[in-house]
């Protein structure tokens, strides 16, 4: 399990756009399911690869993107952040999203990243 300071520490590597530092949260064969995408639970992304480089089409999209008003918290294998996406993209438009992230542990890293979106326009 992961507790709520290293889901913080997790946070905020995402603020400081460190992605190696972000990756070490994960597990090798790790999923993210994102907002958006056909499937149930969003596009699945799978394995260590995959999920970084969809992590990186992120700051791709938004380069100055930032989670804020971060809260976390986990119980057994399981956790949720609840926060606040605020950023402008490549374009110009100015996005304030607000989401959560379910998660799934394994050996107290993150092995599942589910993320739900509700998009404030």
């Amino acid at each position: 399990m992961m507790n709520s300071k290293e889901l913080q520490e997790y946070s905020d590597a995402w603020n400081e756009h460190d992605i190696d530092k972000i990756m070490k949260f994960m597990t090798e064969d790790c999923v993210f399911e994102p907002g958006g995408g056909p499937e149930r639970f969003g596009t699945s992304y799978e394995g260590h690869d995959a999920v970084r480089a969809r992590f990186i089409e992120v700051w791709t999209d938004i380069p100055n993107v930032r989670f804020e008003n971060a809260i976390h918290f986990s119980q057994d294998n399981y956790g949720c952040s609840e926060w606040t996406i605020v950023g402008t993209t490549k374009d110009g438009t100015k996005i304030k999203v607000d989401g959560c992230d379910v998660f799934t542990f394994e050996n107290k890293k993150i092995k599942s990243k589910r993320s739900y979106l509700k998009n404030r326009k």
